[in-house]
């Protein structure tokens, strides 16, 4: 099959073919219809997080189930599904919590072992490493089943990729992790795909002021029209002051869609007394991330959120439901369909801001 390796850090993705091994038990071979361009691949693309080369990368996707291994009775050929990097024991003290993003046995149980065939490989046995369990810049992806759910067939394949990772992420920070409530004020800082998906999370979860901040106009003119009823071009305005300024004094929730340093900072600062702000973005590795102590009096609070927080099982279908009844805008949030072979400039699309998604679509 062909595949989108990268064979070093940094580095670009080179299309070559991949040898797919046969699902084992508990295994599904999916054929890929559609993956999305995520900022979390070019964090590792860039360097900015480590993982051992060659790999298939890609993990935001949807397909339709080719082949399964025994054991597996969760789907059969012809389902469709999305991918979803939590990928869960079910067993561990924190799958039984609910906490199925911090399961603590993804890395050795839903992994092949050590002297099993790999389910990647170049012609001759070399390893290609799989990609948080996933690998779906490919053709097809050899997976765990509990790294998949079954959605409903109406739901197109393109956008049932984007609740793969992003919408999940941005929903489920507003949803799960951050539980916004009716009548309160949030901003969003950076209005990329999983940013987007916050603000919608917000639109839908009843906050009255939903406050966008970006440097990108376009990016804010589409924040708009998914649900922000405030934007602030961080670009001409300080984001800190401009948020006080709206909402009297601060928000209850904002939600940092970047992950940087500084925006981070930010989203803290923007606070009201008591609020909380949600760090969603990848901060690389190394980096510090500083409070003034004495705000920790107002009881202000900084948190983090691993892909929204999700019971993906539970959430992604209500989510596909969400977009067929029109509640959830996904449409717009497609800014670009592409093939495997222009999967490179899909990224250098992504890093000068020109996009909210790519999406690979397959034959």
């Amino acid at each position: 099959m062909r595949a989108a390796v990268l064979n070093s850090i940094p580095g670009r993705l080179d299309i070559e073919d991949v040898e797919i091994g046969e699902p084992g038990p508990r295994e599904v071979l999916v054929r890929t219809v559609a993956a999305g361009l995520c900022h979390s691949d070019l964090h590792f693309m860039e360097g900015k997080y480590q993982f051992p080369c060659p790999a298939v990368l890609g993990h935001e996707s949807a397909g339709v189930v080719e082949a399964v291994g025994s054991m597996v009775q969760y789907v059969q050929p012809g389902d469709h599904v999305i991918t979803c990097l939590s990928a869960f024991c079910g067993h561990c003290s924190q799958c039984t919590d609910g906490h199925l993003t911090l399961c603590e046995n993804k890395g050795t149980e839903l992994v092949r072992q050590p002297g099993e065939a790999p389910r990647l490989s170049r012609a001759g046995g070399e390893v290609v490493n799989q990609y948080l369990h996933l690998s779906s810049f490919a053709e097809m992806m050899l997976i765990h089943e509990h790294a998949l759910v079954k959605i409903d067939a109406d739901m197109p394949f393109d956008k049932a990729a984007l609740i793969g990772c992003g919408v999940t992420t941005g929903l489920g920070a507003v949803f799960r992790t951050a539980r916004v409530a009716p009548g309160e004020t949030v901003a969003v800082i950076g209005c990329g795909g999983i940013g987007l998906s916050a603000i919608q999370g917000a639109r839908i979860a009843g906050a009255n002021k939903i406050i966008a901040v970006d440097t990108n106009p376009s990016k804010l003119e589409l924040a708009q029209q998914l649900g922000a009823t405030h934007m602030v071009n961080a670009a001409s305005a300080d984001p800190i002051g401009a948020v006080k300024d709206l909402t009297g004094g601060g928000v209850h929730h904002s939600f940092e869609a970047v992950g940087m340093k500084v925006t981070a900072e930010q989203a803290y600062q923007m606070l009201r007394n008591g609020g909380q702000a949600t760090v969603i973005g990848m901060i690389p590795v190394g980096t510090k991330v500083e409070v003034e102590g004495s705000d920790l009096l107002y009881e202000k609070k900084l948190t983090g959120s691993n892909m929204g927080s999700n019971q993906f099982r539970t959430d992604m279908p209500r989510y596909v439901d969400m977009y067929l009844d029109g509640r959830l805008h996904l449409d717009e949030m497609v800014s670009k369909t592409i093939t495997l072979d222009q999967i490179n400039d899909g990224f250098d699309d992504m890093k000068a801001g020109n996009v909210a998604r790519s999406v690979i679509v397959f034959d």
